[in-house]
């Protein structure tokens, strides 16, 4: 097995996570620093940060949380900013987060150990639609968002046709639902700024049929059952 799948079998972190720490020199396996791809045995003896990581089965968890903004979505900041984990309530076991909202922005984030549903629900060619509520300085139209929803260039790189409808307008201001099927750095936003138009405010309310509701800021809940069937299901 790979290292970094078995760290995110362990529930240390997501496999992307667990590359930085492994690229960091944080992991060792028998005493030798670990490399991006190295494997892993049942009788190696694996550590990170010098404490050992049990060669044991863990229990599967999975909570979906409304983050606040002010808050990053990493299980450790090197700036001190307030990170998800510090949100967590007693008894929730070594979870960690599922993909990244920034730190302005706030809704929908799935916390578990389960490295597998992880890498899947992260991996770009699984593409599951991620809606987020727009609140945009000033006035908008639906034609307005006809070049968001055919692609804009970020990076050099047109995203992806997407879903785009007003919700709410006045001469204040315009939320807007997005409906995106991919992941780039702060992509909401930098569609919006593409178009002349600021993200006053953003939050993300689904991923696929897992919707946020019942939930005030900084709260968080077990997924039930069902929850975690169709997100495995993926």
């Amino acid at each position: 097995m790979r290292i970094n799948k078995f760290l995110a079998d362990k529930g240390i972190a997501s496999r992307r996570h667990a590359d930085e720490m492994i690229s960091a020199g944080r992991v060792k396996i028998n005493g030798v620093i670990a490399t991006l791809g190295a494997s892993v045995e049942e009788t190696d003896e694996v550590t990170l940060d010098g404490q050992p990581i049990a060669q044991t089965e863990k229990k599967e968890e999975y909570y979906i949380m409304n983050k606040p903004k002010g808050v990053v979505c990493t299980v450790s900041d090197d700036r001190g900013r307030k990170t998800v984990m510090d949100l967590l309530p007693e008894g929730v076991g070594r979870v960690f987060p599922v993909g990244r909202l920034d730190y302005a922005t706030e809704g929908l984030l799935i916390l578990t150990n389960d490295g597998d549903m992880a890498f899947r629900l992260t991996h770009p060619k699984t593409e599951i639609p991620k809606t987020y509520m727009a609140k945009i300085e000033g006035t908008l139209t639906e034609k307005d968002l006809n070049p968001i929803r055919s692609g804009i260039e970020l990076d050099g790189v047109l995203t992806k046709k997407c879903k785009a409808h007003i919700v709410e307008t006045n001469k204040a201001y315009t939320k807007v639902h997005v409906t995106i099927t991919e992941g780039k750095n702060r992509q909401v936003r930098r569609m919006f700024e593409a178009i002349g138009k600021n993200v006053e405010f953003l939050k993300r309310v689904s991923i696929g049929q897992l919707k946020l509701s019942g939930l005030d800021r900084g709260q968080m809940r077990p997924l039930t059952a069902e929850e975690i069937a169709y997100l495995k299901g993926l």
